[in-house]
């Protein structure tokens, strides 16, 4: 367990570096060109080169030392970093050059994830690894909080540049903490014996692995259309507060927003997170979908503020509730092929999200609801017609359909008995938790 809150803490501040240079640098673009498709690009080039890399990650992974693929990817991910600080102290930065720069740290932390959450089963007992998911999501959720805060009491005064010069030594200090401990090479399973052969085919090894267990199957094409009705949704909350309220309000409702995660986080950490795990996704899902609807119901920041809070102390629980489920019922040693598989499945759609969000809100729903639209005088008279209420439409359709796929998916057999039908690939009792050892650094 040493092991795994040193790396924890690495990563921590490294998330708090890269959220403030995300803060500071959407105040840059903000500033140069007030395009809201331009920023939206930046999302999608950040999300669709890791996707699309993460099989031949995934193998890479199983083939070499997890800790040093976390080493690399977070060197990788840091130059990328300090290149875009590099150019912006030379005054040479355009926004072209954030796509590519953007994209090549996105390949880099396409290995980061599946790698950490391999890691982790090899570093925490079996019951333990609820808490754990737990203590890395509040971790995340805690560094949403900070940032934001940091970047703007700093952006004054060592302006854009020193904020990604800071961001750089985090990464240094990720890649020490990973210097200085140990992660135990997983134990060799059957699995893994029949699994070995070209890098390509073990590229592929972690999709023909889900595909052979329906449950499993089920649960990412699940995920996979969520990811895409939810992720239009986060997308679509900053536009709906700014419709009828100043940025500064926008910044309270992120703030509660990220506590709500944080809340959620520190109560998987402590509870451990329900006994059926898969219930405990659909039950917390159906709960988002709520959310979702009451936050497009009024022009209010408390109301938005109250349901994203909501929406992400839910999502932490699913997110824990799922990481669990795939660290016990996943052999370790091909664990990193089967997440990096997991990620690109359920991901795929989140870049599709992205895309889609901007035009359909400005394209077919803000004609319906505006002042004179087709929809003012019917749903307008619910939940108001004008400025970002098509927004709020959109939010709401997002919402009730989220409930009726979540409650639909209940009734599929592989998938609500998941849990009963995959036998456990980990010991109920522990993890190997007595090979997690802090290295002694060299020299000392």
């Amino acid at each position: 367990m040493k092991a795994f809150f040193l790396i924890l803490f690495g990563q921590f501040v490294s998330l708090i570096g890269s959220g403030m240079t995300g803060f500071a640098l959407g105040v840059w673009i903000s500033q140069r060109t007030g395009s809201v498709t331009r920023f939206a690009l930046i999302a999608f080039c950040a999300s669709l080169p890791g996707i699309l890399i993460s099989p031949m990650a995934g193998a890479l992974i199983d083939r070499y030392d997890r800790r040093w693929i976390m080493v690399l990817s977070d060197a990788g991910a840091g130059v990328c970093t300090l290149a875009i600080g590099l150019m912006l102290w030379m005054g040479h930065l355009e926004i072209w050059h954030i796509y590519i720069i953007v994209a090549i740290s996105s390949a880099f932390v396409a290995f980061q994830w599946p790698a950490h959450s391999a890691a982790i089963t090899l570093l925490v007992p079996n019951q333990q690894l609820g808490r754990a998911s737990g203590m890395v999501q509040s971790a995340q959720a805690a560094a949403q909080i900070i940032a934001p805060v940091m970047a703007g009491l700093l952006i004054g005064i060592v302006r854009v540049e020193g904020i990604v010069l800071i961001d750089f030594a985090t990464f240094l200090f990720a890649v020490l903490t990973l210097l200085i401990v140990r992660i135990p090479a997983p134990p060799k399973s059957q699995t893994e014996e029949t699994a070995k052969s070209s890098l390509w085919q073990e590229a592929l090894y972690g999709w023909k692995y889900i595909k052979a267990r329906p449950g499993l199957m089920q649960l990412l094409r699940f995920f996979a259309v969520t990811n895409f009705l939810m992720s239009m949704a986060v997308v679509l909350i900053s536009p709906l507060v700014l419709s009828f309220t100043t940025a500064a309000v926008l910044g309270v409702v992120l703030t509660v927003a990220a506590c709500g995660m944080l809340a959620g986080s520190v109560l998987l950490s402590i509870w451990g997170g329900p006994k059926r795990r898969l219930l405990g996704i659909l039950g917390c899902s159906v709960l988002q979908a709520i959310f979702m609807i009451v936050g497009g119901l009024r022009p209010s920041a408390v109301l938005v503020a109250m349901a994203a809070f909501g929406f992400l102390f839910a999502n932490a629980l699913v997110t824990g509730s799922s990481q669990i489920i795939w660290q016990t019922k996943v052999a370790s040693d091909v664990q990193g092929r089967v997440f990096a598989a997991r990620r690109m499945i359920a991901w795929s759609s989140i870049p599709l999200a992205y895309l889609v969000a901007g035009p359909l809100a400005d394209k077919v729903v803000r004609p319906l609801m505006d002042t004179n639209g087709l929809l003012a005088g019917s749903v307008g008279r619910v939940i108001g017609a004008g400025p970002g209420r098509g927004i709020a439409l959109l939010l709401i359709i997002l919402g009730f359909i989220t409930l009726l796929i979540t409650l639909a998916s209940y009734f599929k057999p592989r998938l609500r008995m998941l849990e009963d039908e995959l036998p456990d690939a980990l010991p109920k009792e522990a993890a190997l938790p007595v090979q997690a050892e802090i290295a002694t650094p060299a020299g000392s």
